[in-house]
């Protein structure tokens, strides 16, 4: 793929944040290039500076509290670092585009979908608002997003995690940039469309020559999508080469760690005759569909549609499906925190025809960790004042140097430094926010707690210390978990239980042992093969 100048040359590049009046280095002169039509793969835990790196590249860091003690970014021969802003305009958006790891951070809440990917085509290349709504249909088609008419009229909040990462793949890929940097672009996707969104890129590629700065702590696409690969370790690049060549021989003893590291193991047994902490029969969640000037019901989303289940003390329910198909839905349900039809028990004792005020009790005892931490945390409160917050709230009269004990605790048990408590979240990579959101929950220690997607965010290293961590948890506590997930590998590694749901509905719920080895119905088994394809398919092969 070379020729005869890279596409991209990043040469000696630095980072640094200032932090207390001094400048700390977040990344220390990082090099590599890019080629047309080629994929570069940057890996490493979170905290590496991957994300610094890519952000760099296109100049969207917090100046000045960021910059740039040394390097170059050449793009097309033309230095983008200090570029004047009507520079990067130019290039932002049209020749350079990114997918960002948190889409609801990067979508407006008060514009709809149509008017967002119309606005990129409109500025980019001029189309009418007609010729724009008939290639955001396209382009919502393309990466897998079901009856894209509708969603056309959707705010962000109505879509699930992974419909709305679909949309922001859409808005990078409208303009046909030269240069995508995709920044963890299928963390909230469900392993089929995965696969199918894996196939797009590729497909792209062959097509308009467009190269790719893939940003993932998955290794299994980085083996089947880059041609070469960067492994990044605190700032600094550690090991570089061809994806094959490093992967059968890498150079440092990182390396060797990350390519080593999975969830491993399987559920901790529980015993079946344990009393159930949360039970539901034929539960409903529907939101109504309204048209016309009355805004008369004309009918339904039936987001949960007849869900039974029962989750026993010790035990993991794991809940698994394409995005949209209710999983998320079902566990707020449970929760109470959406409304529902359908008996809902607690400890035997029905909590559907609660109030508010009858329900805080019990949310010390049925805690949540959601799937994107960045909208979970507030932006205005120090990490030690979310996690404490629950302990003022429901903590039982603890004075200030107890919670701050806890906390600490907390902290250090999802393998944070205590010290962290006085940062704020925006100082923390992605995966680290979800360490945080995941101590807020444990630091209550709960009876019920649900999971929907806890490691989606982190790397594999960090996902087999968090499995074991639940694992630990679950023996000490007796916990009860209703782990939702498309990572069919830590769902195997926790679970007692599967249930497969697919619009609304479970389609097959068996032991975890009997579903993974042999699954019943033909969604269950498409699912599986989807995953697993992933894992074991032939270099290039993605999605065949």
């Amino acid at each position: 793929m070379a020729s005869s100048a890279p596409l991209l040359q990043v040469r000696d590049l630095s980072v640094a944040f200032r932090a207390e009046g001094q400048p700390e280095l977040a990344v220390d002169k990082v090099s590599f290039n890019l080629d047309k039509g080629e994929t570069l793969a940057l890996v490493g835990e979170s905290g590496s500076g991957k994300s610094v790196t890519a952000l760099s590249i296109v100049q969207l860091l917090n100046y000045p509290a960021a910059s740039h003690p040394s390097g170059e970014v050449l793009f097309r021969g033309e230095n983008l670092l200090g570029a004047p802003e009507k520079t990067l305009q130019r290039v932002r958006g049209a020749d350079i585009t990114m997918v960002f790891q948190e889409p609801m951070t990067s979508l407006n809440p008060l514009h709809t979908i149509e008017r967002q990917v119309g606005e990129i085509l409109s500025v980019h290349r001029g189309l009418s608002k007609r010729a724009a709504r008939a290639r955001s249909l396209e382009l919502l088609t393309q990466v897998g997003i079901r009856e894209p008419e509708k969603r056309l009229d959707a705010y962000p909040h109505q879509l699930s995690g992974g419909q709305r990462q679909r949309v922001m793949i859409a808005m990078a890929l409208a303009n046909d940039p030269d240069l995508l940097i995709a920044d963890e672009p299928t963390t909230a996707l469900d392993v089929t469309v995965q696969a199918q969104i894996l196939a797009l890129l590729k497909e792209m590629q062959a097509r308009t020559g467009m190269a790719m700065l893939f940003i993932t702590h998955d290794l299994s696409i980085v083996r089947k999508l880059a041609d070469r690969v960067c492994v990044m370790l605190k700032g600094r690049i550690v090991d570089a080469g061809p994806t094959a060549e490093v992967f059968a021989n890498p150079t440092s003893d990182y390396t060797r760690r990350l390519l080593a590291a999975e969830p491993k193991g399987r559920a901790t047994p529980f015993d079946a005759q344990a009393r159930t902490i949360v039970s539901a029969d034929d539960l409903k969640v529907w939101f109504p569909i309204r048209a016309g000037l009355m805004r008369s019901t004309v009918g339904h989303v039936k987001a949960v549609d007849g869900v039974s289940l029962a989750v026993k003390e010790g035990q993991t329910l794991g809940v698994v499906g394409e995005s949209g198909s209710g999983k998320t839905t079902l566990g707020l349900a449970l929760l109470r925190l959406i409304s529902s039809t359908g008996p809902i028990a607690y400890l035997g004792k029905p909590i559907q025809g609660l109030d508010r005020r009858a329900m805080m009790p019990l949310r010390k005892q049925m805690q949540i960790v959601f799937q994107d931490p960045y909208g979970s945390l507030s932006p205005r409160l120090s990490v030690g004042e979310i996690v404490e917050e629950g302990l003022q709230v429901l903590g039982g009269g603890l004075d200030a140097g107890e919670r701050r004990a806890a906390v600490a605790r907390a902290l250090a048990d999802v393998g944070l430094e205590p010290k962290a408590m006085d940062r704020y979240p925006h100082e923390f990579s992605g995966g680290q926010r979800q360490r945080i959101a995941i101590a807020r929950a444990m630091v209550l220690q709960p009876k019920f707690l649900v999971l929907d997607e806890p490691t989606s965010a982190l790397d594999m290293s960090v996902q087999a210390q968090i499995v074991d961590l639940l694992r630990e948890l679950q023996q000490r506590h007796k916990l009860a978990y209703l782990f939702i997930s498309h990572d069919l590998k830590v769902v195997r590694a926790l679970a007692n239980e599967v249930m497969v749901m697919q619009g609304g509905k479970i389609v097959e719920h068996a032991p975890a042992s009997e579903i993974f080895e042999h699954p019943r119905e033909d969604y269950t088994k498409a699912l599986f093969a989807a995953a697993f394809a992933m894992a074991a398919a032939p270099e290039g092969v993605v999605g065949q």
